[in-house]
């Protein structure tokens, strides 16, 4: 087997590997041969015989991984990488140590290293555990960059819901037709990609004005809930088109994408003096909450969940089952009803799933009122 001294035959490191590589070791003979060999494989190397030395190269320099000993005289491995840690955070780090300890190896892992190579080590560990932590370094910048464009654009676009809301609210004279459909254009800007989000929003929303009816609320009440509930889905402005779209079943950081939307939902709307906005709010951030607490976004149970919220889920899950997605067709309407009762108690409020399901006859007219494609 070939040593850490015995250098490998040259072989250009591909896109993703390649970089500027800072070896840091007390020992010249092993700094000297691992800045050898990585230099020996394409990569730019600098070296530090301690962790003081290796903080002024990082003044600087600009590296992409540092490649540390870990017990060193004065301040260890362990110190360095905790500062590279909270101060060059696109700085990929790898441990090298004499030590077989596992809690050690723990311990820097925890503290944000990408690899960790006990000693003595043959070159392709080296080689490998550099090119791991370079690719991986890649994709988490890769990621960082994708999340705040991401988040750049769902402040934009709230700015611009906020712009058109408050032009709404100071005009006091506008007739509540003007003002619903001006509410139904907003509901829209997070399900403009197809026809059929659009219907999903009108007959959500009578859906849930039915509900509201039933129970015995006054006119005025179960003409807000219509009009509020129309925005329960606004959040999705921040949910890129491929997953919202996507075909297939979504993968678990996929759907933790398309459930942040209750919370972004929450995050446009609140804070407003209107009763239909902090109506629509409450409506946004508790749709999918479960009557058992195994919902979202804060596992609310009961009656902890505001009544539009139980309301809103019933509404939602109906018409969602009763409607072609892009992922399935519609569900017949005995499959639907028989789904949303085995749920009862647990998804769904009890009391409010009866009540929907005693105005079948209403549901019915409004379920059949637009096409479904």
């Amino acid at each position: 087997m070939r040593s850490m001294l015995e250098p490998l035959p040259t072989t250009a490191p591909d896109a993703l590997s390649a970089g500027s590589i800072l070896v840091v070791d007390d020992e010249p003979s092993v700094l000297r041969s691992l800045a050898r060999l990585l230099s020996h494989h394409g990569y730019s190397c600098a070296t530090a015989t301690s962790a003081a030395e290796a903080r002024g190269l990082l003044h600087g320099e600009a590296f992409d991984l540092i490649l540390s000993d870990v017990n060193m005289p004065g301040e260890n491995g362990l110190e360095l990488l905790e500062g590279i840690s909270q101060t060059y955070a696109d700085i990929a780090t790898v441990m090298v140590t004499a030590m077989d300890d596992r809690k050690l190896a723990e311990s820097a892992l925890q503290m944000g290293a990408y690899g960790y190579v006990i000693k003595p080590f043959e070159a392709n560990e080296i080689l490998i555990a550099v090119s791991n932590a370079l690719r991986r370094r890649t994709l988490e910048i890769e990621n960082r960059r994708h999340r705040d464009k991401l988040e750049q654009m769902v402040q934009e676009r709230t700015r611009e819901l906020w712009t058109a809301v408050r032009e709404l609210e100071k005009t006091e004279l506008l007739v509540r037709q003007s003002r619903e459909e001006t509410v139904q254009r907003l509901s829209m800007a997070a399900e403009f990609r197809d026809l059929e989000t659009h219907n999903h929003v009108q007959r959500m929303s009578r859906y849930c004005e039915l509900i509201a009816r039933a129970l015995g609320r006054d006119p005025e009440y179960c003409d807000l809930i219509r009009i509020a509930s129309a925005m329960h889905d606004v959040g999705k402005i921040g949910v890129p088109d491929a997953i919202l779209l996507k075909p297939g079943p979504l993968s678990d950081d996929e759907f933790d994408q398309v459930k942040a939307h209750t919370v972004m939902g929450e995050r446009m709307l609140d804070g407003s003096e209107s009763e239909m906005l902090r109506l629509a709010t409450t409506i946004a951030v508790t749709h999918h909450e479960r009557w058992d607490g195994s919902g979202y976004p804060h596992g609310l149970a009961g009656e902890e969940i505001p009544l539009e919220g139980r309301i809103a889920a019933i509404a939602d899950v109906f018409d969602a089952l009763t409607s072609h997605r892009v992922y399935r067709k519609a569900f017949k309407l005995g499959e639907a009803i028989d789904m949303m009762t085995g749920a009862r108690g647990t998804h769904f409020d009890p009391e409010l799933l009866d009540l929907f399901f005693e105005h079948i006859d209403e549901v019915l007219l409004i379920m059949h009122s637009s096409e479904k494609g």
